[in-house]
């Protein structure tokens, strides 16, 4: 009697073997090989953020498989190889993103900035770190930590004078670009008048004390672009930090004395924009010339204002006032 093979079920005669081995990667994922994809996903989810539905969609559209198709366990191999190479490239970027961090941290210190930009351009001739490999920003991070990076003196100004920071310089930036779109006006050539504004030299740093000024300038220059007709008044209403009763005084002598303008007169683009000059330059003290309303001249002079000053000497002596009367009335008399 003939026994059947040891692990193949019995069959009746005539029929053909059953073909196991051709059908066991079309059995589900085994425990142990969901285990290893499940723990490569949370890795992932790990570093990126991502959902873990994301993920695994990810996963199957990589390997061809429609989004409702199961994981089969012939899908394993493929489905690891590319959870590791997500997991290799998350990592990198993760690693990326701290050093970037990093960076962006300290060149807010002291004139880190300049050094840096400075030093990527000799090295790698570049002018962004954007530009930079990652290896290149890492090498960057590691010679700033050290202060193997050297500050360039010249550019160095006191404490009490720190250069804008980044976000205050991008707030700027802002600013301007939005002047541009509404003036059409090139943002280089704002930028230009900025830091003349401020007696930038070519190559330094506006200091943040002009912050506040610039940005009061450069909102007030976008809201008076709109105005077909301002006045002094329009553009008091225009300042975020209006002009008190001094310097609405010394600003109208001022349009009075350089384009005889009252405060209803209707200014054109470019008399606004001076007057703006002045409201920053003598907000921040870097006015060339002040003047107080007693130098002003009155409107009579210089005519009247002799006679005035004599009527006013003769007044005080009634005698001499009362015989100076009676001439002028003969003198009256006579032409007439």
């Amino acid at each position: 009697m003939m026994q059947p093979i040891p692990g193949t079920p019995a069959r009746p005669p005539g029929q053909e073997p059953i073909q196991a081995a051709s059908n066991a990667g079309e059995q589900p994922l085994s425990t142990l090989q969901r285990t290893v994809l499940e723990r490569l996903v949370i890795r992932l989810i790990a570093l990126t953020q991502q959902q873990s539905a994301e993920v695994w969609a990810g996963v199957k559209h990589d390997l061809g498989l429609k989004n409702d198709a199961p994981l089969l366990s012939r899908h394993f191999p493929a489905a690891e190889q590319n959870l590791n190479q997500r997991v290799e490239t998350a990592t990198q970027n993760h690693t990326n993103r701290q050093v970037v961090s990093q960076l962006t941290e300290l060149l807010s210190q002291g004139n880190n900035r300049q050094a840096v930009s400075d030093f990527i351009r000799q090295q790698f001739g570049q002018t962004a770190l954007s530009q930079l490999t990652p290896q290149q920003l890492k090498t960057v991070l590691t010679m700033l930590q050290n202060n193997q990076i050297t500050i360039p003196q010249p550019l160095q100004r006191p404490a009490t004078e720190r250069p804008l920071l980044p976000a205050e310089h991008n707030s700027l930036n802002q600013a301007v670009t939005k002047l541009a779109a509404a003036t059409g006006e090139s943002g280089k050539l704002i930028w230009q008048s900025m830091m003349e504004l401020s007696g930038v030299k070519t190559g330094e740093l506006i200091p943040a004390k002009h912050f506040a000024p610039l940005m009061t300038w450069l909102q007030a220059r976008q809201t008076l672009s709109t105005h077909s007709a301002p006045t002094l008044h329009t553009i008091q209403s225009a300042l975020k930090q209006p002009l008190d009763d001094t310097e609405m005084r010394t600003i109208t002598e001022y349009a009075r004395q350089t384009w005889q303008a009252t405060p209803q007169t209707i200014l054109t683009t470019a008399q606004v924009q001076d007057i703006l000059n002045q409201v920053f330059l003598r907000r921040t003290e870097r006015a060339t010339g002040t003047f107080e309303v007693r130098d002003i001249q009155p409107i009579y002079s210089p005519f009247v204002a002799p006679i005035v000053e004599t009527i006013k000497s003769i007044s005080t002596r009634p005698g001499f006032f009362f015989i100076v009367l009676l001439i002028v009335l003969a003198l009256f008399w006579l032409v007439s």
